[in-house]
């Protein structure tokens, strides 16, 4: 005969082993009302309570009410209104901050729950490794040779990065990034001196940083413009471009194997890394000051990268005979301002604005040119475009105007329009470790 328990309360469970550990009934409450409000969910009815707020009498109360709506974390946008009417100027302005705060916080959310891990523990060849790396990243690998080569299972999660370099060693493998595309690696045979991907790589958030050349310049007569110069090759997922990417110069800092301390040169404040869609990776170099001594290796260089990340992609539907009708996900306002015609062929034009876009549609904005927009017509048929032409550029947005064979059906067809609907700042340091030094 079996004997069953039930435990009718959780807070029961609490409660005995706070008696076992002797905590005071005060801590133990305290305990309690926190897990209510860690668990708590933001009602319709509070928000709107909150918003009410925003125009009360009292200054102070005011200022409650619009902490309080950001706290409330990223489920409250969805009862906010879409505009401050009846509301009185500062009563928008805070109404103004508090979305722009939770939209913030929803990107950087949806950025963490985004990170890959790739699970490991039960492959036991490289074709069950690369298939693994691409069910846990989307990420697929494109390769002629043996898949059944070995590759030691491993229990534990690992960034992307990490995993592709353990799979790639184990199989003696490396990487042509021009020979893929936006999500496929091409994987080559490695050059036979090539050391070990994972040895020679530091791994920080998305990115992958490998020192590969190291070059020392030393100026006799104008000593000022002696230098050491370290190659610097940095990947990232191939799912997520990042935008602005840079290096700040002045936080470059390193030490020697002699003790001494490696220093950059006054090159100027940022290093600006070019990055593209098409190419999960981007080379630049790191100006550093000639050491004095005679070191023989850079035992640890360390740094900040700096970017603005994409968030999730959305879909955009917007049919063409809507003008002027703004289409809103997350952070992102799209609406058709114009359809032109010239015979069979239309210009499209598409407004694109993006809220809290720092520096994303400065003169880092070739991102959002690089978005995929095809039209649907009425009879189920897909027109791809065939060129584009930007006709406004602001720090908020742009105008573009695509060009489509839409034949007589124009007005009744539909353009899809797919893009990050956020953009994420990003900071991360990084530490690469013994670098050979000429």
């Amino acid at each position: 005969m079996s004997t069953h328990f039930r435990i009718p309360n959780h807070r029961c469970v609490v409660a005995a082993f706070a008696l076992m550990i002797a905590i005071s009934p005060q801590t133990l409450c305290r305990l309690i009302a926190q897990e209510q409000v860690d668990t708590a969910k933001v009602t319709k009815d509070d928000v709107l309570d909150l918003l009410e707020q925003l125009n009360a009498s009292s200054l102070t109360k005011r200022r409650e009410a619009e902490k309080a709506l950001i706290e409330a974390g990223p489920d409250a946008l969805d009862y906010l209104p879409e505009t401050a009417k009846g509301m009185s100027i500062e009563a928008s302005e805070r109404l103004t901050r508090v979305r722009s705060a939770l939209q913030n916080l929803k990107a950087q959310s949806e950025a963490k729950e985004d990170v890959v891990r790739v699970r490991l523990n039960t492959v036991t060849n490289l074709g069950e490794a690369l298939e693994a790396i691409s069910r846990d990243s989307g990420v697929e690998f494109e390769y002629d040779g043996d898949e059944s080569v070995a590759v030691r299972s491993v229990e534990s999660p690992l960034p992307f990065w990490h995993a592709v370099d353990l799979v790639l060693d184990a199989a003696n493998l490396d990487i042509n990034f021009y020979g893929g595309d936006a999500s496929t690696l091409l994987l080559v045979p490695r050059h036979a001196e090539r050391p070990s991907r994972v040895d020679s790589a530091a791994y920080t958030g998305v990115y992958r940083i490998e020192p590969t050349t190291v070059t020392s310049r030393r100026s006799l007569n104008q000593p000022d413009m002696s230098a050491l110069n370290i190659s610097i090759e940095i990947s990232w997922e191939p799912r997520l471009t990042p935008i602005g990417l840079s290096i700040p110069v002045n936080q470059l800092s390193g030490r020697l194997d002699d003790a001494a301390a490696l220093k950059p040169q006054d090159s100027g404040d940022t290093i600006d890394v070019a990055t593209n869609a098409d190419l999960a990776f981007s080379e630049f170099f790191l100006p550093m000051q000639l050491p004095a001594g005679q070191p023989s290796r850079i035992t640890s260089l360390s740094g900040v990268i700096r970017a603005l990340l994409p968030g999730r992609k959305q879909t955009f539907k917007l049919p063409l005979a809507e003008l002027g009708k703004e289409h809103k996900i997350d952070s992102m306002t799209v609406r058709i301002e114009d359809v032109r015609e010239n015979g069979a062929i239309y210009e499209v034009r598409v407004g694109v604005e993006l809220e809290n876009a720092d520096r994303s549609l400065e003169s880092h904005r070739h991102w959002i040119f690089e978005n995929a927009v095809h039209i649907n017509r009425k009879d189920g048929s897909r027109a791809d475009h065939l060129g584009y032409e930007v006709y406004r550029q602001t720090n908020s947005g742009v105008g573009i105007g695509y060009l489509f064979d839409l034949g007589d059906t124009a007005l009744e067809s539909t353009l899809i329009y797919h893009s990050p609907t956020s953009v994420v700042k990003n900071e991360v340091p990084f530490v690469i470790q013994d670098i050979p030094l000429p």
